[in-house]
């Protein structure tokens, strides 16, 4: 096969890449329905048995969130863990160099409760370094992960830990719970409700059904055992993305992620376009940062690593598709500008069609994978959301490409050793 042969295989499969990846997802996510059903369940706990868990909260200027969901944790959900003889856990807030009444207002709380304890950082160095601080301030075995805007459902402790406490357990390092959006007053949180389903109810779903692998947890709302991430050395306070990050550094370890779609945590979500780039651009920056950091370790050892190769191919593959995207697209408007300036209308229609005919087609894959990611998740409490979803396959599938285009340098600057882990908070309401 010829060079060009090769290209024109590679064009072919990156213009079919998003219609693959949603069937592939679907079938995945239908492997772990018939796989995993013991993993769909609720494990039972031994009542006696009650390890210590430090819910651990980073937050950086959250004066408007953190009131409301450390009453949550410590009030309404306290009350709610010891009717199901779950008690034994505190609160731990690392308060990363807030500039605004964050400080005061974790002051005034701590007043009122004793397992609550805050640790203040002066300077704002990021959600990584305040979790690795954090880390050796942590009195529990278990690490519960849970930001300022995000609100775990009443028995969630007791849940998670029916995934540490079985002789099978042993090599579990971290579980992941199912998100649901919790601010849906515009299209744009509606549309995210869907989109949430479709990357958790079905990725996640289908990762764990082909060889127990993850490409990332939710930074939101993921309990660790406390050794392991001490075994990897923590999280790297140079990445966009902490979550992203520490999932991989753990695959690599040999370590083993269990996502629990049974449980549910609220959390919020951008509802600006502008706030959701920026959002996104930080994922995309982070998944970026992963692949550039771990390239080489698959590149040189694939049979070492075979068991996350499958993760490392895809990512290979989202990352090329996304430049694709970007340069066909530009291609397509200059071709479509010059036919229209020498009047050739007939071709313009031709090439009108043909892009139609792709944007339908996505459009039916990606809205048979989040029908079906609707139906799974909680036997379909949320399938009203359904009509949403070609916002989502046309404005988030296009967001996606673009953010990580536009990032691309900074996670190479990253991985140089020039990238910071600082953070800025979203607006609030």
């Amino acid at each position: 096969m010829g060079h060009m042969g090769l290209i024109q295989w590679g064009v072919l499969i990156l213009s079919l890449y998003p219609i693959l990846g949603a069937f592939f997802w679907f079938w995945g996510a239908i492997m772990y329905r018939i796989l995993n059903r013991d993993d769909q369940s609720v494990k039972s706990i031994d009542e006696d048995y009650e390890p210590l868990i430090t819910i651990m909260i980073p937050a950086h200027n959250e004066e408007i969130m953190i009131e409301h969901t450390l009453n949550y944790l410590l009030n309404d959900l306290n009350y709610l863990l010891n009717d199901l003889n779950y008690s034994n856990y505190e609160i731990l807030v690392m308060d990363d160099g807030s500039t605004d009444d964050t400080p005061k207002t974790l002051a005034e709380i701590q007043t009122r409760y004793d397992n609550l304890r805050v640790i203040r950082i002066d300077d704002n160095k990021g959600k990584a370094h305040a979790f690795n601080v954090g880390m050796f301030f942590a009195k529990g075995e278990y690490i519960l992960s849970n930001d300022a805007d995000t609100l775990p459902e009443p028995d969630a402790l007791k849940k998670y830990m029916g995934y540490f406490t079985h002789d099978s357990d042993i090599n579990t390092a971290a579980v992941t719970a199912n998100m649901d959006v919790q601010n849906r007053t515009t299209i744009l949180g509606k549309s995210q409700t869907v989109e949430f389903s479709s990357i958790v109810g079905i990725i996640k779903r289908s990762q764990s059904a082909i060889n127990n692998s993850m490409y990332a947890y939710s930074g939101a709302n993921t309990m660790y055992k406390k050794a392991a991430l001490f075994e990897v050395g923590g999280f790297r306070q140079d990445r966009a993305t902490e979550d992203i990050s520490i999932a991989w550094d753990q695959h690599l370890k040999g370590t083993v992620p269990k996502f629990a779609p049974e449980i549910m945590f609220n959390m919020t979500v951008p509802e600006k376009i502008g706030e959701l780039f920026r959002q996104r651009s930080r994922w995309a920056k982070g998944g970026t940062e992963v692949w550039l950091t771990n390239i080489m370790a698959f590149i040189r050892h694939p049979i070492k690593n075979k068991y996350q190769f499958t993760m490392f191919l895809d990512s290979t593959l989202s990352i090329l598709w996304s430049f694709f995207f970007v340069i066909s697209t530009l291609v397509f408007i200059a071709i479509i500008g010059k036919l229209l300036i020498i009047g050739s209308y007939q071709h313009i229609l031709m090439y009108l069609m043909f892009s139609c005919v792709m944007i339908v087609s996505e459009s039916i894959a990606g809205g048979l994978q989040l029908l079906t990611a609707l139906i799974l998740d909680f036997n379909g409490a949320k399938m009203k959301y359904w009509i949403f979803a070609p916002i989502y396959t046309l404005i988030y599938w296009i967001i996606n490409p673009l953010t990580l285009v536009w990032t691309f340098p900074g996670a190479v600057k990253t991985i140089l050793g020039r990238g910071s882990g600082t953070w800025v908070s979203p607006e609030r309401k």
